[in-house]
């Protein structure tokens, strides 16, 4: 009989709940918790546990049970809101949540992937402070162009040099752990290899996408939330949409796709018949995007740099 875990995550505590038994209780979200967590998890000898992405609320429980090697996944929190629409469940609670995660994982059966190593976690610790130190100088500079204060001007002054020194310094960071590995430091040479991917880019996809090369390219799309789904029911049919998967890919791979569009003849050629064929602009960046990361993922899987030709 196979066993499905379905787990909300929050701050503070975790809800369980275990299918088919319909077993539920919460723990506490912290080392303490997560170890009787992974020790209650082992006795039911379940086939599949289920988290969702949360902003990294989740990471201390997906570390503790896949270092217990129990077999978990993190799932996207808007399929799974989307199949509890679907069942009709509108209540949303806690226990409510962790329910319909065990439902989701049980119906969906979804690839049990392992967990990243510590390393490669820590570059994506990296790589999402570096974002997040861009986001706050973005928004300082804004603030710079709308405060007429002498004073307020010279407290933003200040904090953009300390911010940007903090950038300079995680890139440092950044370039020491890349070089730490050999494997990081071919697999940024290849992607970088591409025009229009830079260092961010690359390094993002390194840390963020870690099946690179090992998917097909409708797999990889899915996976970025790159694959267009269609909304149709009986004779009508409604336009297509993305969404879903990981949004830090998508974002890095649309400015990437901008970029591209200027400078690489292939993919700049690929988005102006799109274009000329009267597709959407929008549309046909979405195409290059799409077309850009099944490149990536060709290039990492044949360990071969881009080649115009």
């Amino acid at each position: 009989m196979e066993i499905t875990v379905g787990i909300d995550v929050s701050k503070d505590r975790l809800d369980v709940h275990v299918l088919p038994s319909g077993e539920a209780f919460s723990i506490s979200n912290d080392h303490v918790g997560m170890e009787e967590l992974a020790q209650r998890l082992v006795a039911f000898c379940a086939t599949a546990i289920g988290l969702e992405a949360t902003g990294g609320y989740e990471q201390l429980a997906v570390a503790t049970l896949a270092g217990a090697g129990l077999p978990i996944v993190v799932v996207n929190p808007a399929q799974v809101r989307a199949y509890a629409n679907a069942l009709g469940k509108r209540a949303k609670t806690d226990p409510i949540d962790a329910a319909v995660i065990a439902a989701f994982i049980a119906a969906t059966k979804p690839e049990l992937r392992p967990l990243r190593d510590a390393e490669a976690r820590t570059l994506a610790d990296l790589v999402t402070r570096r974002r997040q130190i861009v986001q706050m100088i973005v928004a300082e500079e804004n603030r710079a162009r709308t405060i007429g204060a002498r004073q307020a001007q010279k407290s933003i002054k200040r904090l953009l040099a300390a911010l940007r020194r903090e950038l300079e310094s995680l890139d440092a960071d950044l370039d020491d752990h890349i070089r730490k590995s050999p494997l990081w430091r071919v697999r940024e040479k290849l992607l970088s290899s591409v025009p229009g991917i830079g260092p961010t880019v690359a390094r993002t996809m390194i840390a963020e996408m870690p099946e690179l090369g090992s998917l097909d390219r409708r797999q990889i799309a899915a996976l970025a939330g790159l694959a267009p789904w269609t909304r149709q029911s009986g004779t009508w049919r409604g336009k297509s949409f993305i969404g879903g998967g990981r949004s830090r890919v998508r974002a890095v791979l649309f400015m990437a796709a901008l970029v591209a569009i200027r400078h690489n003849p292939v993919l700049k050629a690929f988005r102006d018949r799109l274009v000329q064929a009267g597709k959407p602009k929008i549309v046909a960046v979405v195409a290059v995007m799409r077309k850009l990361l099944t490149i990536l993922n060709a290039i990492i899987r044949d360990q071969k740099p881009w080649q115009t030709a």
